[in-house]
């Protein structure tokens, strides 16, 4: 039988869900589609941009226009100094700006430290490059990073130090002192930091989220990931970019050029001039937030508790309270006897760990989450502890 470099892959935890819940006809919580409208004016500028001819290959390393705005942007954010010419590369996604990189840097024998839960895993891409994913899981009820577990696992063959902040699915943003242990932790090193940062512009409850961008020591040594996926509603139309270090981008682009060759034309053109008349970042992430608050208010007097969420569009639940199944089991009779379909923790881990965690996406019409939000609370206890 022929099979894949990596045959103990399994389908995604996420299809499987979705699977069910179609079947179903559940309300959809489970994935991150925003089914929030995408700036008329932005839907305006593609169309205007494919009419001008906008419609050929695209530089491999991305439109200039585009280059130009989101380098304006970065450097105005964080104090930066970033060429557009030299440091930024748009890509088909965040996800394949990411699997880039890995692909870049991760050679037979490498070592490359992941923190969990996480909403992509990388694992795979590392493994196909001949190197070692290392797995640290953030330490419960908090989801705070143990950097003395990290220090122990950094050795000669660590290659790679992958983050993500805000982080996906938990709504935590790493800091001051995360951020000091990274700088101590790498310092002195010619480790690689691969930083996505997607859900940086929606970012709740006065916090400060400090790209990694904002601080030089790490800049240095970073590639970071984005993408106005989230922010613009625009996850389909696949463009992401990337940005650090011209000494790190030059050897980025050489494989760029092969993996990702040209990305979405008039889609470019349109979100540079989107970018040049100033979208309004603040208002965009108080939509979420106001949402995030909805589905708070909504829920109370439920059986479930809610945990903290700072940042992105998602909420973890946990039914500890309700039942002992298993998350996959506890989301499946979700999907069956409610009609809600969510995302067991499992599926942002490499090894199921015994938990009773699920995550819905709250960026979705108000009308959705009060209909959802009234089925979760009709969900009694199962069991006692």
């Amino acid at each position: 039988m022929v099979s894949s470099k990596i045959p103990t892959s399994k389908k995604n935890a996420f299809a499987t869900i979705l699977a069910i819940a179609e079947e179903a006809h559940a309300i959809d919580l489970a994935v991150p589609m925003s089914n929030l409208v995408c700036p008329e004016k932005l839907i305006d500028l593609v169309s205007k941009n494919m009419r001008l001819g906008n419609n050929d290959y695209s530089p491999a390393e991305g439109v200039e226009q585009l280059r130009e705005q989101i380098i304006n942007l970065v450097n105005r954010q964080n104090n930066a100094s970033f060429n557009p010419e030299t440091d930024i590369t748009i890509t088909a996604g965040p996800a394949q700006a990411m699997t880039t990189a890995i692909s870049t840097f991760v050679k037979e024998g490498d070592e490359a430290i992941i923190f969990e839960p996480i909403q992509e895993s990388y694992a795979p891409f590392i493994e196909l490059n001949g190197g070692r994913p290392i797995f640290v899981n953030l330490k419960m009820p908090d989801f705070r990073i143990d950097w003395e577990e990290v220090k122990k696992l950094v050795t000669s063959k660590t290659k790679m130090i992958i983050i993500n902040n805000p982080q996906n699915p938990i709504g935590r943003i790493f800091s001051e002192e995360d951020i000091d242990q990274l700088k101590r932790l790498t310092n002195g090193t010619k480790l690689v930091i691969l930083s996505n940062e997607v859900f940086d512009h929606i970012v709740f409850d006065n916090l400060k989220f400090r790209s990694l961008a904002s601080i030089p020591e790490l800049a240095a040594k970073s590639l970071i990931v984005s993408s106005f996926g989230p922010v613009f509603n625009i996850t389909g139309w696949g463009i992401g970019f990337i940005f650090g270090p011209e000494k790190l981008m030059s050897e980025f682009r050489k494989i760029q050029q092969f993996q990702g060759f040209s990305v979405n034309t008039p889609a470019q053109f349109a979100l540079a001039e989107f970018l040049h008349d100033g979208p309004d970042f603040e208002a965009i992430c108080e939509t979420y937030h106001s949402k995030r608050d909805l589905f708070i208010s909504l829920m109370e007097g439920s059986n479930f508790e809610l945990i903290p969420t700072n940042s992105t569009f998602y909420q973890m639940l946990d039914y500890s309270k309700i039942s002992d199944e298993s998350d996959v089991d506890f989301a499946t009779r979700l999907i069956m006897e409610y009609g809600v379909a969510t995302v067991p923790f499992s599926a942002f881990q490499h090894e199921k760990t015994k938990n009773q965690l699920i995550r819905i996406c709250f960026a979705k019409p108000d009308e959705v989450l009060k209909e959802a939000a009234k089925k979760l609370k009709s969900v009694p206890v199962v069991n006692h502890h």
